[in-house]
């Protein structure tokens, strides 16, 4: 348990502030320190300008912004600042002389903990020139502190495990994800991942195979939220530079072959921060040129290579394949990381892949890792945590007398993720074994029961496809064979597979305002998790024909009168639970479990050809279509193939 409530942020540039904003978001009292007076001013206004933005999207209220502007103090030097703080964050340049001589001269006047929010430098190097190196360790925060998630917690060679676990508390408490660094590696986790393919993308620029804003358009057609270059210049072309000079140093001599990016530090055009980099920036917004996607640099050339340098992690000890996962996903806000990818794909493919790109470049960084070489790559995948694995918080479960209620909780949208099917699956096997508990309640939040699957996981071939559309019938289809009865309390969207979640529950109830359907077609798919076969038995083949085909939404009434939602309630969560504890306490659960192998004993339902179906259909081009126009925002031009 973390006793950490004073804290001090020492730097108050764009990260510093952001974090410093952070912590009084959350209660810490905060003093913000900088020996530059006009970078406290702009801190100031950046704070400002930050909190209003949350007020505009509702995040936070007038109230809760004066107080968050209350917990901040400001200094203008380290003594005073540190005076009474639990925690010293360490939050200036990346530049090893910059950092040593700010974080000597904090340990010289606190006896506390202190972080450094380097994103490349190793901690243990760090410690051994600062006063009582042990309490020393990384905090890494993610730009903009205050909407990325992730935080890496760096143990250097001699920091104390205690300070390791009291940071990760602290970084949960934060409402942050953290991943903990066992090993102190140049690049810790996300950088260190990402680090092969800036070199690829740097040699890329330096060469002229493409036009920046070609890759990037490629890049985001594939459905990454930024492209490469794009990236560049968000993060800070000389934070790229710098870091690619401090690995070829630290890791390999090949990451000093690309120049082609200095030209933009002599120009001191810089990206964002300064307003033109590769691309112009006006109000934080990159102004990108059109142009063709080119697939000179291909997406899985660069996944490849994540993988590749996640197993060299998994070598040395660095992090367990969880926390990688994590931070690649958090840091990087992606779908899905190198383990995903990984799991994917068999270990010729990357091996094949590894060596044609290291012939093409001759960049030794891009050879195979030895457990690639030597075939091993299912193994290091399965290799346990060495740290305690967290609760998940894709799902909450509670119990109320004897009904048991969960609650969906991946994101706004409630979105059908592998990791959410997990996670229900997870449940289910501890729900099933609790004979106190006899009824189940399965929803959402006010916005959405479900709007359905995530379509922006990473899936390699037809047959993987197929597999997760099984998995996620028979995760369903276990609800039909638990002696409980499982009640879908439908609100907002109740969308493809979270409409299919509703169709495996025995009981569905709703208020009037959901819009309830099956988009699949439209995208070029049909409902996988159970769907195609469920709704024909429940509504008849007329009804679901009609539903299915035209990908048409309807609302509660018209669920109600369909016979797909049974009982329509007006305040749904307060009747809904009454209805349950009712069930609960009058029916048997011995009885409810031979009444529902009954009824569901009658239908006649072929999920190997709906999972069969939905191989076939991803090795077609009206499946890419589909997804694609989604990401885009766009409508799709089917070719029927």
């Amino acid at each position: 348990m973390s006793m950490i409530k004073n804290v001090t942020i020492v730097g108050a540039g764009v990260m510093g502030h952001g974090i410093a904003e952070v912590f009084a978001l959350n209660g810490f009292n905060v003093n913000l320190e900088d020996f530059y007076p006009e970078v406290i001013e702009k801190a100031k206004k950046g704070i400002n300008e930050s909190l209003n933005k949350l007020i505009a999207s509702k995040k936070i209220d007038e109230n809760k912004k004066n107080e968050v502007l209350k917990n901040i103090n400001y200094f203008n030097n380290i003594r005073d600042a540190v005076k009474n703080a639990d925690l010293t964050v360490e939050v200036v340049p990346e530049i090893y002389e910059i950092k040593v001589k700010v974080l000597k001269e904090i340990s010289e006047n606190t006896d506390n903990i202190i972080a450094s929010n380097t994103s490349n430098i190793r901690i243990t190097e760090m410690a051994s020139e600062i006063l009582k190196p042990e309490r020393l360790i990384g905090m890494h925060f993610f730009n903009p502190p205050v909407l990325m998630k992730l935080v890496e917690v760096i143990k250097g060679d001699k920091t104390l495990n205690k300070y390791v676990d009291e940071i990760y508390d602290l970084a949960v408490k934060l409402g942050k994800k953290p991943i903990k660094v066992l090993k102190d590696e140049a690049g810790f986790v996300v950088n260190r991942i990402s680090a092969p393919e800036s070199l690829l993308l740097c040699i890329a620029y330096q060469k002229k195979v493409a036009k920046p804003e070609e890759i990037d358009k490629y890049f985001k057609s594939q459905g990454l939220p930024m492209g490469p270059y794009q990236l560049f210049d968000y993060v800070g072309i000389d934070t790229v530079v710098d870091s690619l000079k401090y690995y070829a140093k630290e890791l390999s001599p090949d990451y000093g072959k690309c120049n082609a990016l200095d030209s933009f530090i002599k120009s001191k055009e810089l990206g964002m921060k300064t307003g033109s980099g590769i691309y112009k920036w006006e109000n934080g917004k990159a102004i990108i040129p059109e142009a063709n996607e080119s697939d000179k640099i291909s997406l899985m050339d660069a996944l490849y290579l994540e993988v590749n340098e996640a197993t060299k992690l998994l070598e040395d000890g660095v992090a367990s394949p969880e926390d990688i996962e994590t931070g690649v996903k958090y840091g990087l806000n992606r779908p899905f990381g190198p383990i995903t990818v990984a799991n994917g794909l068999s270990n010729d493919e990357i091996l094949e892949t590894l060596n044609k790109l290291y012939d093409e470049y001759k960049i030794d960084v891009f050879l195979p890792s030895k457990t690639i070489k030597d075939h091993k790559l299912r193994e290091i995948l399965n290799k346990k945590p060495e740290v305690k694995e967290q609760k998940s918080d894709l799902i909450k479960y509670e119990v109320n007398g004897k009904v048991g209620i969960i609650t969906l909780n991946n994101g706004k949208n409630n979105l059908m993720s592998m990791e959410l099917l997990t996670e229900i699956e997870k449940q289910l096997n501890i729900i099933e074994n609790d004979n106190d508990v006899h009824v189940i309640i399965i929803k959402g939040n006010e916005k959405a029961f479900s709007a359905g699957a995530d379509l922006s996981q990473f899936v390699s071939n037809p047959y993987n496809f197929m597999k997760i559309s099984k998995r996620g019938e028979d995760i369903f289809d276990r609800i039909t064979r638990i002696n409980k009865i499982f009640i879908a309390e439908l609100k907002g969207y109740v969308l493809g597979g979270g409409f299919e979640l509703a169709l495996a529950c025995d009981i569905r109830v709703s208020d009037k305002n959901i819009t309830i359907g099956f988009p699949e077609t439209s995208l070029g798919l049909i409902p996988g998790y159970g769907g195609s076969q469920r709704l024909p038995n429940l509504i008849g083949a007329s009804r679901a024909m009609d539903l299915i085909l035209t990908a048409d939404r309807i609302n509660g009434e018209k669920a109600h009168e369909y016979g797909i939602v049974t009982r329509l309630f007006d305040n749904i969560d307060e009747e809904t639970l009454k209805f349950a504890t009712d069930l609960s306490e009058k029916i048997s659960p011995a009885s409810a479990y031979v009444a529902k192998r009954l009824i569901y004993n009658t239908s006649k339902i072929n999920f190997d050809e709906e999972s069969l179906s939905m191989g076939m259909l991803y090795a077609g081009n009206d499946l890419k279509e589909g997804v694609k126009a989604f990401l885009e925002k766009r409508k799709p031009d089917y070719k029927g193939n």
